[in-house]
């Protein structure tokens, strides 16, 4: 186990510590520098390992990240971060659920309140993050605005309505899109915006199939400032709006 890289100096101190063959004097044969990179730790990307030696070889704040993300996963999933609920309940009959989470951020995009949801539709919104929101953006999205996730209540609140999947911890409604310049695209400016509306029609169209319902802009005069979505199943198929 690597407890410190003393700072020798880039590979030299990655070197020492792990207590690999001298390879900063002499460039290795291929066959070598296979046998180095794997004895490396395997828990640790390739990316890492680069930014370490270039940074002077301290291991030590990669490996407490790494230690923190796994704390702080839940679904058993590294890229889900938040905390365990439990069982969820509420005033209205067939409402909660068991075994919710608190979802903190998902592949590293922070949602911009804690979210309470089940572990199934946590990875749906992964799934959704990855193949749809960031390619839509090009990755450039570093955090999803929430309007509503748990909450015990009938669809649209409409008294007397079916209950909502909000209530049952299966839905999350996103209302913009956070990028790493700090600009903020919502759905309800957004959407009328020739700059941005492909990108969202790409990622509202990529929600179909994460999620079995998707409800946006062109569904109802409830949705046309943000994005419902949630993973009830319906016997047809996705239901996309």
């Amino acid at each position: 186990m690597v407890k410190r890289v003393w700072r020798h100096g880039g590979l030299f101190g990655l070197v020492l510590a792990l207590g690999l063959p001298d390879i900063t004097h002499a460039q290795p044969a291929a066959s070598n520098r296979a046998h180095v990179a794997w004895a490396l730790p395997t828990d640790i990307g390739a990316a890492d390992w680069s930014e370490t030696i270039g940074q002077g070889g301290v291991l030590e704040p990669v490996l407490f990240g790494r230690r923190k993300r796994r704390r702080a996963a839940i679904c058993g999933d590294p890229d889900l971060q938040g905390e365990p609920v439990g069982a969820v309940s509420g005033h209205i009959q067939g409402c909660g659920a068991t075994d919710a989470v608190r979802v903190r951020s998902v592949s590293g995009v922070a949602l911009s309140q804690q979210s309470v949801m089940t572990c199934e539709t946590a990875a749906a919104l992964k799934d959704w993050v990855e193949n749809g929101v960031q390619p839509a953006f090009r990755k450039d999205v570093v955090g999803l605005r929430v309007a509503a996730h748990y909450a015990c209540r009938t669809r649209n609140n409409r008294p007397g309505a079916r209950l909502s999947e909000h209530g049952r911890a299966k839905a999350i409604d996103i209302s913009g899109f956070i990028l790493k310049g700090g600009e903020v695209v919502t759905v309800l400016d957004g959407w009328k915006s020739r700059k941005t509306r492909k990108r969202l029609e790409k990622a509202w169209r990529a929600a179909c199939g994460p999620f079995g319902t998707v409800l946006g802009p062109r569904s109802d005069r409830y949705h046309l400032d943000h994005f419902h979505l949630d993973t009830a199943r319906h016997r047809g198929g996705p239901y996309c709006r």
